[in-house]
């Protein structure tokens, strides 16, 4: 087996299902195409330069044969998104083994752009400063002297730059982001 380390390979290890898919919804968006399982297609399977797969699943905690998988899968140069805890044996032995053949993503906030917060225009942010702290977006559109349109407009960006479909992940993910900026 060749091993092809390739850094721009995609590499995520998440831990819920909805982390997942917005790492798979990004990466879609990019050009990756995306397939279910980590089983590659044959044993002499290689990814070309042209090539662009990912491949994804869940991985249970004492799954080794997946693990496996996902591994031989990313020695070959797919891409990798796996939803397992990474406190399990079988987390701990996919990020060790993922880690020899390049960068390991463990956080899907931070994969979404180095700091997503830091594209947002003011208008976004307090708007959904607000959202988090219980309004809804009617209330957050008047308390910031907006309408009702340009601040769904606003969230709809926002969501878009998250990389989630509902607002309520993009307020969760830019809580996250925000509780990791240094003060």
């Amino acid at each position: 087996m060749t091993v092809t380390t390739q850094p721009d390979a995609p590499r995520h290890v998440v831990a819920t299902s909805g982390e997942a898919d917005a790492v798979l919804r990004r990466l879609a968006r990019e050009g990756w195409q995306v397939r279910s399982g980590f089983a590659l297609p044959g044993a002499s399977w290689e990814v070309g330069s042209t090539q662009q797969l990912v491949l994804h699943g869940r991985i249970a905690d004492d799954d080794l044969e997946s693990v496996r998988l996902a591994v031989l899968a990313a020695a070959h140069g797919a891409g990798v998104v796996a939803v397992v805890d990474a406190g399990s044996a079988a987390g701990r032995a996919l990020v060790d083994d993922l880690t020899r053949l390049g960068p390991v993503n463990r956080d899907a906030a931070v994969t979404d752009g180095a700091d997503v917060i830091a594209n947002l225009i003011p208008e976004q942010r307090a708007l959904l400063d607000r959202l988090a702290s219980g309004d809804t977006i009617a209330a957050a559109a008047a308390a910031e002297f907006l309408s009702l349109r340009t601040a769904n407009r606003r969230i709809a960006e926002a969501r878009q730059l998250f990389g989630v479909r509902t607002t309520r992940e993009a307020v969760l993910a830019y809580l996250r982001q925000r509780q990791r900026q240094p003060e």
